[in-house]
């Protein structure tokens, strides 16, 4: 009998690559330093309490992102995805950061790219406001503009590939970058500073959806506190996160792009999630513009339309609220400032052009303000 012979084992000569950069990791602590510097000057903004009837018994509240450095809520946003990209190893010095956005991210991210001295690229549809287009390039950032709001999120990929660069992706990174269980958040800083008003713990507060990272924070960190806050997402028309949603089917798509810039989106984004949302409301583009004119009148300024958007469905839940016999407070958001839509929604030849009808709803507002119910 032949006894087989065991073959020889294969031996693997031992290795090492040691890729340690001391010039790399010598930019990225500078680099993390810049940005949570900036952190601590900015990492809080105000909660305005809007003038509503004594006799409601209902408090709105508005939480102004506006005042951030780069004036909309996106700077938070912005400012943990550049930490998250950093401490991921993905942004390199002299490497350009690229972005998909409707502006305000873009805004925020340029912002950034340019504390920390990298290029930044913005990949928008082209037809984002002029004034935001011109905020990107006031903080060093190009814009590359392409026709189809589908159209972003493989050319922002195409040009990371071709420079070298890093495709921030704010659609898919937006809820993992973002410390929901708190650090100043907006949703730990938002019950913070209701804890000395008369209903300290909001009955509702009403988000809107770019990414979905903020709901996805605001919710998250309800849930992790043990409250009985509900979160509402006010969408606007022609987005996919309400039917999505409705239908319970993160396959939802639509064939035309939203008209409230920043907010609205053609799919599901990854950073959307939709179970941990309590209610969603669409809301058509003209109640949001006639809740930013009446907005202006409460307050003084002018505020772009997507804070216009949670504002009505706002507006409706308090309604509810003073028809049921319900006391309690609700708080919504102001995204950004008015002043980066004058040639849209504040402008009456787009509102024209564009078939937007704000008297039906203003009307409306003005017998919801006299009566407390919104028809």
């Amino acid at each position: 009998m032949t006894v087989p012979t065991p073959a020889t084992p294969q031996v693997h000569a031992e290795e090492d690559v040691d890729r340690y950069d001391a010039g790399y990791r010598s930019w990225l602590a500078e680099a993390l330093a810049k940005v949570q510097a900036d952190a601590n000057r900015s990492s809080d903004t105000h909660l305005l309490a809007v003038p509503l009837p004594e006799q409601w018994g209902v408090d709105l509240y508005l939480k102004d992102e506006s005042t951030h450095p780069t004036g909309s809520l996106k700077h938070r946003l912005a400012r943990s995805l550049f930490l998250h990209a950093l401490c991921n190893g993905w942004i390199r010095p002299g490497k350009p950061v690229i972005e998909a956005s409707s502006g305000s991210t873009a805004i925020s991210e340029a912002y950034f790219a340019r504390l920390i001295g990298v290029p930044f690229i913005a990949v928008m549809a082209r037809s984002t406001s002029q004034q935001k287009v011109q905020l990107i390039e006031f903080y060093g950032g190009q814009c590359h503009s392409v026709e189809n709001p589908n159209e972003v999120y493989e050319a922002a990929a195409a040009l990371a590939r071709q420079t070298g660069g890093h495709y921030m992706d704010q659609f898919t990174y937006a809820e993992r970058a973002t410390d929901w269980r708190g650090n100043n958040n907006i949703a730990e800083s938002i019950f913070d500073q209701m804890s000395q008003e008369r209903h300290p713990e909001p009955a509702w507060i009403v988000a809107t959806a770019g990414t979905g990272g903020t709901s996805a924070t605001l919710a998250r960190y309800i849930r992790y506190t043990g409250r009985a806050t509900g979160i509402c997402v006010a969408d606007p028309e022609n987005s996919a996160f309400f039917p999505a949603w409705r239908e319970q089917d993160a396959s939802v798509t639509t064939a035309t792009g939203s008209r409230i810039e920043g907010i609205g989106r053609q799919r599901v984004e990854a950073s959307f999630i939709g179970s941990a949302i309590d209610r969603m409301m669409r809301v058509p583009d003209a109640a949001a513009m006639a809740s930013i004119r009446l907005l202006a009148e409460l307050l003084g300024r002018r505020t772009g339309a997507s804070t216009g958007t949670g504002l009505w469905s706002a507006f409706r839940i308090i309604s509810e609220m003073i028809n049921t016999g319900q006391q309690g407070s609700v708080v919504s958001l102001i995204c950004d400032p008015g002043d980066r839509y004058l040639d849209k929604y504040y402008s009456d030849e787009w509102l024209v052009e564009n078939k937007i009808d704000v008297g039906p709803y203003y009307r409306r507002l003005e017998t919801f303000m006299n009566t407390g119910t919104l028809s």
